[in-house]
């Protein structure tokens, strides 16, 4: 029989209130699971504003440790529903120590992995250098690009800005990952023109279709919508452009969101990518030998 796995992702607005954008949060997931999902996805820091338009130390007072209040309320609703959830969470590890963190929750296991963002840009209106440590890389405990196993199958959980970079895509893949999955918080400046606007969010869907090609897996991607402002009034804000979606493991678009809060629903075939790397063996036919030169920086 064919191994099948149905997929939901939560596109939702934010909002400063923690209460109402878990709420908001938790009705999304509780359609999917009702409608059959057994995989759902939130997006990137679903339960506040994208806070880093700004650079603010009483900010930090929103961040959690992994079993904070946040934590287990999603372990509850995993549990309760019955199913995988991939949540996000602003954590606190320690004083002075934060994290941009998705965590996963498997049914009434609870928390079965998390995974500490990675790259970590420093952008105007994404000043997330300024909140947030890099996870750290230590194949013994599972950290770095270390996809978490989980009753539905092998998750290689990425978050956001790690999307553009094919060497994380590649290494959770290596690792027997079955999926690929971001949790995302990406929009436009205001003043850009529609041109450059389209320019950047055909980019970013074409990135991360890339990944499904050339790693043979489905990808999902989670990102939210509407308008946010700057707290400090120093910019005209972000527009968060939604177009969540999720493909197959040739990068083919199964279902795609538009710039509204929405929920998207797809029954994967997991044995595609079986048959996919079959006939496109990139892994077989990878040149590991002559790689040595990606570990540096640039080749000067």
């Amino acid at each position: 029989m064919t191994r099948t796995l149905k997929v939901g992702l939560v596109q939702q607005a934010a909002w400063p209130d923690k209460e109402k954008s878990l709420a908001e949060s938790e009705a999304g997931v509780r359609e999917l699971a009702a409608a059959g999902a057994q995989l759902v996805m939130l997006q990137e820091l679903h339960a506040t504003h994208y806070f880093c338009q700004t650079e603010d130390p009483a900010v930090f007072d929103l961040a959690e440790p992994l079993d904070g209040p946040s934590g287990r309320r999603l372990a509850a609703l995993a549990a309760e529903l019955d199913i995988v959830l991939v949540g996000s969470l602003f954590e606190r590890r320690a004083a002075g120590l934060y994290h941009n963190t998705a965590v996963v929750y498997d049914r009434d296991r609870g928390r079965v992995g998390h995974y500490r963002k990675m790259h970590i840009p420093d952008d105007p209106g994404f000043f997330e250098k300024f909140y947030f440590t890099p996870g750290d890389v230590d194949d013994s405990r599972g950290d770095g690009f270390t996809p978490i196993d989980t009753s539905v199958g092998r998750l290689g959980v990425l978050v956001c800005w790690d999307q553009w970079y094919p060497e994380a895509a590649r290494l959770m893949a290596l690792a027997g990952a079955e999926l690929l999955l971001y949790p995302t918080a990406i929009g436009w400046h205001p003043p850009d023109d529609k041109p450059e606007k389209t320019r950047q969010k055909d980019a970013w869907t074409l990135i991360q279709r890339s990944h499904a090609v050339a790693n043979g897996v489905p990808v999902l991607v989670a990102n939210r919508v509407g308008h946010e402002a700057d707290p400090s009034g120093a910019s005209p804000g972000v527009n968060f452009w939604g177009g969540s979606f999720i493909c197959g493991p040739q990068g083919e678009l199964l279902a795609h969101a538009g710039n509204e809060p929405e929920r998207l629903l797809v029954t994967l075939d997991m044995e595609r990518g079986e048959e996919i790397r079959r006939i496109w063996p990139y892994l077989r036919d990878r040149r590991i030998d002559a790689y040595g030169d990606l570990t540096r920086r640039y080749r000067d």
